[in-house]
Order: structure tokens, then C-alpha cells, then sequence
């Protein structure tokens, strides 16, 4: 178990003083394994308790909203009924979330970037954080998706 030692997540926790128990170690582990797929706290119980038996549904919850209240990982609600989360992220991002299959594709694109400031700056503002959440099905039956790099003409 010594990798879940060295976490990035057991060392801002560290950093912010927070207590670090064995426990906490592995759901933070999870938690960066798991960045790209945005568990749920189900699925993270159900991840942290093939590694230790003795995590509780409770202390999966509890972790996930001390390490949410402090800023290190991230709550979505992708209209499934879920809150799902990933850690904050180094490179800001956006989601499309496929509607069928609910795979949630991250995606960054610097003109919906460029347009939000702009839009903000027309209004009298200055943005200071923002997070875009697209919802789609795929345009063809049996399409794959998951390239995260989409361009398009923008037609229907």
C-alpha cells in the first residue's frame, strides 16, 4: 500500500494540516487514479474498499467533502442523479457529457475560452471563473467517442 502514501492529494492535505489516516491515504489515491472516469462516491467506496476492507460508505463521504470544503477536489452534477468528482485540475477544462452512454469527455477549446471573456467584458465584467458543461448524443449510431479534440462545422 505504499503508493497510496504519496498522493498528491495526502500532500495538500498535509500542507493544509489536515489529519491524514490510513484511510483518507487510500480514498485519495482512488480519487487520482480514478480523475478521468469522475466516480461517484459509490463507485470510490467501492474502489477504496477492494484496497482496505475496513473503509465505510460514511468515511468515503465524509472524506470526499473535507477534501471538497478545502478545495482540492471538484463536485459535478452531470444530470444523472450523481454528484461525481475529479480533482481540481491543473489545466482548467470542460465537459461534454454523452447523454446515452454518460461518459463524461473532457475538452478545452480556446475560442469558447476567448468568447466567455469576451462576453463577460461586453456585460461589464471581468470572469473570473466559469465551467461549461455541454450535453450531447452521438450524431451516428455506434459512433466512438472519447477523442476529447472535436472539431467540427457546427451544423446539426
Amino acid at each position: 500500500m505504499a503508493e497510496e502514501q504519496h498522493s498528491a492529494l495526502a500532500e495538500q492535505c498535509a500542507a493544509k494540516g489536515m489529519r491524514m489516516t490510513e484511510q483518507r491515504r487510500v480514498i485519495a489515491s482512488v480519487l487520482e487514479k480514478a480523475s478521468d472516469s469522475h466516480p461517484d462516491v459509490e463507485e470510490l467506496y467501492r474502489r477504496a474498499v477492494a484496497i482496505d476492507s475496513r473503509i465505510s460508505i460514511s468515511t468515503v463521504y465524509r472524506t470526499v467533502k473535507l477534501f471538497e470544503d478545502a478545495g482540492m477536489i471538484e463536485r459535478h452534477d452531470f444530470r444523472d442523479g450523481r454528484s461525481r468528482y475529479e480533482t481540481v485540475p491543473d489545466e482548467h477544462h470542460d465537459h461534454l457529457i454523452d447523454l446515452r452512454s454518460g461518459e463524461v469527455i473532457e475538452f478545452r477549446n480556446e475560442e469558447i475560452e476567448a468568447l466567455q471573456e469576451f462576453i463577460a467584458k461586453e456585460l461589464g465584467y471581468k470572469l473570473v471563473d466559469h465551467r461549461l458543461e455541454l450535453y450531447g448524443v452521438p450524431l451516428k449510431q455506434g459512433a466512438k467517442t472519447g477523442s476529447g479534440d472535436r472539431g467540427g462545422d457546427g451544423s446539426d
